[in-house]
């Protein structure tokens, strides 16, 4: 289901603090910059500001995140180790199987995934549209710094929720190469939900598996020359992943729904099942719609239909995505003088992976005619269906779900494959003491290519279903007017009566084709005026300053073929041109005095002017002003505090300005459905029922009904103001001490997004406000709204605001256990990262109440929210060997469902099973050791106890859901078991 979201620069390694006596994997920006080029004076640039400077620390809330915690948590993959933040919502990932594009995306403070600006080394990474992260080669990471709150002030659009920054390592001396192998391990031992799937006669998982191999193997190479003035690091990397089946976990082997009274599970699936369902559209005696089955004997009989029958499509879809992925690149610089620096860098990503669902069907919706002198028919169908015309050749017209399931059939196959380059050039320098000036250009490419595999083609399947008897051979009506030679009959009738060759005919692969391409030219001169005088008298330090420019040009092009679009997948393209001029202040004010240590303002302005092109002779124009102010102050070195205001925006990317609409699933039912409505006439009639249709609408199969999407090219830009207030305290009484509190207030107006279909349909129902129901598109014939000609339209619109606020604690302490009298006992660290949300508020649309996410998952809320969020780990750094041995505790809040309250936008049938989702705690162990010189070996258990994750039913699950739960939020596959080595030379 669509739902709404919540959702400096460094160009030095040393830009914040992240030691205290041995690496923490997470820190607080609470210490100065410790390294060499800080310590000598020299400037450097921190995420959150363009200014360069000698010892500058971030005004933004800013934690940063170590390359340690990728080698403590094993993971091979960015998103992975972000999503374990408290400030970050899962997004695509690759437990996603079924509608995924293959993209690994975040989404900070769940605003969405394309409010929060990704960068590299302080530069964009690729176009704008919810950034894929695979892009990022993780073990290139040398740390991750993460911002809360507006920066377009600082970086242009995009930056509403905050920045993430992939800090990578590029001046390597010598060779660097890594190789990792994981897996994971699961006992399934959930009696009931295995009692469950065995009562339904379905195949059980395994008691115990061991499968999802990851192999990951990198190398990094470089050297220094002319003299040391340049470098040149080129590297490389290969991961593999081999997919998970649902139907290898207990709790995802069948699909859940909930019982009649919804106190607990059972078996759900499809109707569009393997034995064949009917719905005659117009029956020959009643004129009304009515739905049978064939029989599971085998039979070629009628019966009506009931839930027995369902399919149980969850086995083969894929609970942790196929995946193969080559990564390559370089970057290089070379000083002509302290005037002139050429840099240069080149990243490359090829992608490729597979989604699998279950096979396809004659899906209900399409409407197929059969000929009712078909000869696979029998007698008894035959007269269901045509009444005194069985035997002629006259057709009727009937939905059909049948799924194929024989000997030929596959399942479903996505290949996902995306191809990413992004070239990067310019030249820096000092172009008088203490001003600096950078000019460069940035050039990324996104190639997505898409072949859906095994599924049908309605035109043949409707060209197989005209079938007459010549000579006593069944054939083709196709083949005998010479429309369709090559097709072949298809006798849908009876349980396992399909030829294998009609799949050959039948299955027909679409495929499409998406390239967006993003220019960026800049130049920008920042630096501090202590040569010229320029400094408060009572400071130490002088005014920094930042002035630049900027253009951005962003392009798409969509293309699909026929038969995609011929299935709802139509054409776009489209183009964003923006050119912006920017200015940011720095001001101590006070320094080494009495109650202050030290006081700094802060403040930036940015003018943007966008011009969209949908190159079809739609052109719209605008300008938009961000702007920033922020507040440092320190009474003492023990206790820093800061505040900042931001106002920022964010531009509508090309593909919500210009995709063009197309259909797509939503989990829900049509309250206007079946044989006994939940909704009176009066109102389903708001919604385009007739009194004809009433009582006689198919119900969406498998809870699925269908929306549409796309693009608006008159949407206006979104924008944000967000306060921050925070404390840190480094208390020199308490050395190696770090701690900090801090507020976040986000506010988003002209929020761009849809309208919830499940609030759609609810708001309809319960309410009849015309906006919500004008959005219901039925069948004309049938009333229904899936298929292909019916649905309820969710395409992309300004609609009210979000707001969300809370509190980040962030907290490290490190001390040597000789204090505790254990000599040469090593050192510990404890590090804690979490998060409190206070609200999480929507406002559908402008003039409407609102509704709070915060401590709830559903179907309007989507993914579970918790009201608190941690991770502490604990780790003893030892004195032997460079040994580590870490503990992770990972805390997940409880969450109660929506539907469930009696807000009138998140009301719904109330639920007792899944009323609440307990709170869930995750342990991780890992330790490293240097075996030989040179050569570190790690090793680690995510998961320790294998904890399952909650198992949800289908309907309550929204964008994200995948195999009856989270498997963003969960760990949903076990325990995870990996060892890897390190080698430098």
């Amino acid at each position: 289901m669509i739902r709404i979201h919540r959702s400096g620069l460094g160009s030095s390694a040393a830009a914040i603090a992240i030691a205290l006596l041995a690496p923490p994997a997470f820190a607080q920006d609470a210490a100065p910059a410790e390294d060499a080029a800080a310590s000598e004076g020299d400037a450097i640039v921190v995420t959150g500001t363009r200014i360069r400077r000698p010892n500058l620390e971030s005004n933004s809330p800013i934690t940063v995140v170590s390359d340690a915690e990728f080698r403590y948590q094993g993971a091979t993959t960015v998103e992975s180790v972000l999503n374990k933040l408290p400030q970050f919502t899962p997004d695509a990932n690759e437990n996603v199987s079924n509608g995924s594009d293959g993209t690994a995306n975040i989404n900070l403070r769940d605003l969405g995934s394309n409010r929060v600006l990704v960068l590299i080394d302080g530069q964009r990474m690729l176009p704008t549209q919810a950034i894929d992260v695979n892009f990022v080669p993780s073990s290139l990471v040398e740390r991750v710094d993460v911002v809360t709150g507006g920066a377009s002030a600082v970086y242009g659009s995009d930056a509403i929720s905050g920045v993430v920054n992939f800090i990578l390592r590029k001046n390597l001396e010598g060779v660097r190469a890594d190789a990792q192998f994981s897996f994971y391990q699961h006992n399934n031992d959930n009696k009931s939900l295995r009692d469950l799937v065995r009562s339904n006669g379905y195949q059980t998982a395994p008691s115990s598996v061991t499968d999802g191999e990851k192999f990951d193997v990198n190398f990094a190479a470089g050297t220094n020359f002319a003299d040391d003035r340049g470098n040149i690091t080129v590297y490389g990397g290969y991961r593999r992943v081999n997919p998970i089946l649902q139907g290898s976990r207990d709790y995802s082997a069948c699909a859940l729904d909930p019982n009649a009274d919804r106190t607990g599970f059972v078996c759900g699936g499809s109707s569009n099942n393997e034995y064949g369902l009917f719905t005659v559209l117009a029956d020959p005696t009643t004129g009304a719609p009515v739905t049978y089955n064939n029989t599971k004997d085998g039979a070629k009989t009628w019966v009506p239909y009931n839930s027995s029958f369902r399919y149980n499509y969850a086995p083969t879809n894929y609970m942790q995505r196929s995946d193969r992925r080559y990564t390559a690149g370089a970057f290089a610089h070379y000083e002509l003088s302290k005037a002139a620096e050429l840099y240069g860098s080149f990243m490359f990503m090829d992608d490729h992976t597979f989604s699998q669902a279950a096979p396809s069907a004659l899906f209900q919706g399409q409407v197929y005619s059969i000929n009712c002198d078909n000869p696979f028919m029998s007698a008894q169908q035959a007269g269901l269906l045509c009444g005194a015309a069985a035997g002629t050749d006259t057709s009727r017209d009937t939905f059909i779900g049948y799924r194929m399931t024989g000997d030929g059939s596959a399942p479903r196959r996505d290949d996902l494959r995306h191809t990413d380059y992004r070239f990067q050039g310019g030249v820096r320098g000092e172009i008088a003491p203490g001003i600096s000036y950078d000019v460069g250009a940035l050039r990324s490419i996104m190639i997505f290519n898409e072949n859906y595999q095994n599924d049908i083609s309605p035109a043949k399947a409707k060209n197989a279903l005209q079938v007459v008897n010549v000579n006593g051979v069944a054939t083709c009506k196709s083949v005998i007017d010479g429309t369709d030679p090559d097709c072949v009959p298809m006798d849908v009738f009876g349980f396992g009566n399909i030829d294998p060759a009609v799949y050959d005919y039948i299955y027909a692969p679409t495929f499409t084709r998406g390239e967006q391409k993003l220019t960026v030219l800049s130049a920008n001169v920042s630096g501090e005026l202590s040569a010229y005088g320029v400094q408060s008298p009572w400071a130490l330090q002088a005014v920094g300053f930042a002035i630049g420019v900027e253009q951005r040009i962003e392009t798409l092009d969509f293309r699909a073929d026929e038969l995609a679009q011929q299935k709802g997948t139509l054409e776009s393209k489209g183009k964003i041109k923006v050119r912006e001029i920017y200015g940011e202040l720095e001001l101590p004010i006070l320094s080494d005095m009495p109650f202050a240590h030290s006081l700094s303002i802060n403040a930036g302005l940015r003018y943007s002017d966008y011009t969209n092109d949908s190159l079809d002779g739609t052109v719209t124009s605008y300008g938009a002003t961000t702007y920033k102010a922020e507040l440092d102050y320190a009474p003492s070195r023990d206790v820093r505090f800061r505040a900042s205001y931001n106002h920022a925006i964010r531009a509508p990317n090309v593909s919500e300005l210009f995709a063009s609409r197309g259909l797509g699933n939503v989990q829900g039912q049509d309250p206007c459905s079946g044989p006994t409505p939940t909704a009176s006439f009066d109102r389903c009639a708001l919604t385009g029922v007739t009194q004809a249709q009433y009582g006689r609408i198919p119900e969406c199969p498998a809870e699925t009904c269908v929306t549409q999407g796309g693009g608006n090219p008159l949407l206006k830009p979104e924008e944000a103001d967000t306060y921050t207030a925070g404390v840190i305290l480094t208390p020199r009484a308490i050395p190696n001490l770090s701690f900090s509190l801090d507020y976040y207030n986000i506010k988003v107006n002209n929020y761009i997004g849809t309208v919830d279909p499940f609030l759609t349909i609810n708001q309809c129902v319960q309410t009849g406000n015309p906006f919500f129901c004008d959005l219901f598109h039925r069948d004309p014939t049938t009333g229904v709204i899936f298929g292909t000609d019916g649905y309820i339209v969710a395409t992309t619109l300004n609609t009210g605001y979000l707001k969300t606020s809370g509190v980040d604690v962030n907290a490290s302490y490190a001390f040597d256990l000789d204090t505790l009298g254990l000599n040469e006992g090593g050192k510990l660290n404890f590090e804690l990262v979490g998060t409190w949300l206070d609200k999480h508020v929507v406002q559908p649309l402008p003039g409407l109440g609102t509704y709070d996410c915060a401590g709830l998952f559903g179907p309007t809320c989507g993914q579970p929210t918790p009201t608190w969020r941690h991770q502490f780990r604990t780790t003893w750094q030892m004195p032997w060997s460079n040994a580590s041995l870490s503990l992770n505790w990972r805390y997940f809040g409880s969450t109660k469902l929506s539907s469930n309250t009696d807000n009138e936008y998140l009301a719904g049938t109330p639920f007792v099973i899944n009323s609440k989702i307990g709170a869930y705690s995750y342990f991780d162990l890992a330790a490293t050791v240097d075996v030989i010189e040179n050569f570190t070996l790690r090793a680690g258990v995510n998961n320790i106890f294998d904890k399952d994750p909650p198992a949800i039913a289908q309907g309550l699950l929204s964008s994200f859901g995948n195999g009856n739960t989270y498997p963003g939020v969960y760990d949903p596959l076990g325990r995870m078991i990996f060892v890897g080595l390190t080698a430098k030379f």
